[in-house]
């Protein structure tokens, strides 16, 4: 493993081999791919999209592989069956797809009682005209669709952790402007303090959002976001997620959502994110990165810039985005937290892992 450290900015320029051989298909593969990149130091979900991708199959097939392993995994308790518990105690699923050649996207959120969400998000973009399948219904349907369940997602850890939190007055949670404090409700409005009539919040007056407390940190909201490049330069991305811990249940981060936490365009590249989803997903910040792309920013510079129109009006956020051009050239950039990413090339033996500092 290679650590490789610069302030608030990674780049890395892949070396780029110019040969190309021709597939049993007749399709022309680029020796440049393929190229798997993740959030977080995940490096056995990495290896499993390598293999995958390394084996001929699709960027699509190998981002199934990948994100399904980190949910066997568990990976930081924050992924797949057993991980995170919302604020009645119980594991929901958050996951999506997207195929950047086609653009067809396939997402499953609040998903209870089937543990394998990167599969039945892959079986909304397959098998439905829709994009994005929710709650009970999104199980029915991937039941349905042939995989197991239903099932228990919570496990012993994440009941205990739920019980600790409880034990803790429900501190903290993800509620405001609301009594009871300090409690585990149940809560009802209070009048706001900040309304008078004739006149405004001075907040709302300054254009800058309240401050939130931190509720979200590398062990208690993790996403795996993934972005593959197969053989032929086509691109994919994925994630899955039990989203944020103590959520309010029924609530959807940007896990499921195209555009925050993932976005693929083949001619332009790809955006993988993780962070405060409740606040990320009002800025669509990988479609942002991918878009700048497009239009010619190089993927440090797009990076940096999704990243800072969040901070301007959350200067508290935590968040990550690492941005991936066509060409295979990938950069990150994050704010409130050091973050790290994983990459596997054709020019590196295993997986490395790169730290970007905020």
């Amino acid at each position: 493993m290679t650590n490789r450290i610069l302030p608030f900015i990674t780049l890395v320029f892949l070396s780029t081999l110019f040969s190309i051989v021709i597939g049993d298909d007749g399709v022309a593969i680029s020796e440049q791919y393929p190229l798997v990149v993740s959030t977080w130091p995940f490096k056995e979900a990495v290896r499993a999209a390598w293999r995958a991708v390394d084996g001929n199959h699709s960027a699509v097939d190998a981002v199934v592989e990948g994100c399904s392993a980190c949910e066997e995994l568990r990976c930081d308790g924050t992924v797949g069956p057993g991980g995170s518990p919302d604020e009645n105690g119980e594991t929901t699923i958050d996951a999506l797809i997207m195929n950047g050649v086609t653009m067809e996207v396939g997402a499953v959120a609040a998903m209870r009682f089937v543990k394998d969400g990167i599969r039945a998000a892959k079986l909304v973009m397959q098998h439905t005209k829709h994009t994005l399948l929710v709650g009970e219904k999104a199980s029915a349907f991937a039941i349905a669709m042939g995989l197991p369940g239903p099932d228990n997602l919570s496990s012993a850890d994440s009941i205990r952790k739920w019980s600790k939190w409880k034990e803790n007055h429900c501190q903290p949670n993800f509620w405001k402007d609301v009594v009871p404090l300090d409690s585990c409700g149940p809560y009802h409005a209070k009048a706001r303090i900040d309304v008078k009539e004739g006149g405004c919040s001075t907040r709302y007056l300054m254009g800058v959002a309240e401050p939130r407390s931190s509720l979200v940190g590398p062990h208690n909201h993790d996403t795996i976001s993934m972005a593959v490049i197969d053989k032929r330069g086509h691109v994919a991305v994925g994630t899955s997620t039990n989203g944020a811990t103590y959520k309010i249940p029924g609530r959807v981060g940007d896990g499921p959502i195209a555009g925050s936490s993932a976005y693929a365009v083949t001619d332009s590249g790809a955006c993988v994110a993780t962070g405060d989803g409740d606040i990320m997903m009002r800025f669509l910040p990988c479609y942002q990165v991918v878009e700048s792309m497009r239009l010619g920013m190089e993927p440090r510079l797009a990076a940096k810039d999704a990243i800072s129109r969040i901070a301007r009006k959350f200067p508290d956020f935590l968040g990550a985005v690492v941005a991936v051009n066509k060409n295979g050239v990938h950069a990150g950039a994050c704010h409130g937290w050091t973050f790290e990413y994983s990459v596997r090339s054709p020019a590196t033996d295993d997986v490395e892992v790169f730290t970007v500092l905020p």
